[in-house]
């Protein structure tokens, strides 16, 4: 199970559901719960919030281009970090191979997309 902080329940609700694709389980008092790839997803519902400076939240990605096309396409910019080596798209690629981009919520929360090396 994985927990992150929301202050807006219905702004969170449409980036999570209908950006990320993500399934709701359900519309809890205290959080809404998702299914993120078959573990449990907890956005809580808080008053307020300071984004952590560093990935809560991450998905590993068959073709991390194209998913970050899409991220695009849905109107989210890529993270960019300085003294960073990102390529245009905004992709980090390290030695092993593995490749990561960065992103954020609506709250701040900075959230990432993982394709392992390519062997």
């Amino acid at each position: 199970m994985a927990f992150v902080a929301i202050t807006d329940a219905e702004r969170a609700r449409r980036f999570y559901e209908q950006t990320l694709g993500l399934t709701l389980l359900r519309d809890e008092p205290f959080a809404l719960v998702f299914d993120a790839c078959g573990t449990t997803l907890r956005l809580a519902k808080v008053e307020q919030l300071s984004p952590a400076p560093y990935t809560v939240l991450g998905w590993r990605v068959p073709d991390i281009a194209a998913a970050c096309a899409r991220l695009a396409a849905a109107g989210v910019a890529l993270a960019r970090f300085e003294g960073m080596p990102q390529d245009e798209a905004g992709i980090s690629t390290f030695p092993d191979g593995g490749r990561v981009a960065w992103f954020t919520d609506p709250d701040g929360n900075l959230l990432s997309l993982t394709q392992a090396e390519t062997a």
